[in-house]
């Protein structure tokens, strides 16, 4: 069986097909947004810690930092500079062990966290707040003193990771 369409024909083809496909609305993804315009830039302050919990505001503030310095589509800047503030409080901190072993020894902690977030303009005005955002998330026990706070160090920057994420997802979308 032979084919109708010569060999230059076939080329044609296929680069017709390429070209068509060109405009089937295929398009890089990832980088629109719903942000008002003129919110360029973002400050994010250090947090605020209302628990008894020292620090856990720095992890907090750092993975939200980290977060929106890496993704790009706004200007991280000094709060002199920014267009909006981006302003957060650690509401609630709670550190409670979730297993045991036969002896009753720890095995594994459960750490929860609420926090309160506010993005405002440069003005003052309110854009939108998130109040009792919570994250878990658990860790494994050490009998070494320094393995146990290092894992909750971990555990605490994967919150503050998670949570960075959907308050990231809510800024260049849901407005």
């Amino acid at each position: 069986m032979t084919s109708p369409l010569s060999p230059n024909g076939i080329v044609a083809v296929t680069f017709l097909c390429l070209f068509l496909l060109m405009g089937c609305g295929y398009q890089m993804v990832g980088k629109e947004t719903h942000v008002p315009p003129g919110l360029a830039s973002v400050a994010i302050p250090t947090f605020k810690n209302l628990t008894y919990e020292p620090g856990i505001e720095i992890q907090f503030t750092q993975g939200f930092l980290r977060e929106f310095i890496l993704d790009r589509r706004v200007n991280v800047v000094d709060r002199a500079q920014a267009d909006s503030v981006l302003e957060g409080i650690v509401v609630y901190y709670n550190l409670f062990s979730v297993a045991f072993d036969r002896s009753g020894l720890v095995l594994e902690y459960q750490i929860n966290v609420f926090l309160d977030l506010t993005l405002k303009k440069r003005t003052g005005d309110i854009l939108w707040q998130e109040k009792g955002l919570s994250e878990t998330w658990w860790f494994r026990a050490s009998s070494d003193v320094l393995v146990n706070e290092a894992n909750k160090a971990a555990a605490l920057q994967q919150i503050g990771r998670l949570a960075a994420e959907r308050i990231k997802a809510r800024f260049y979308y849901n407005f």
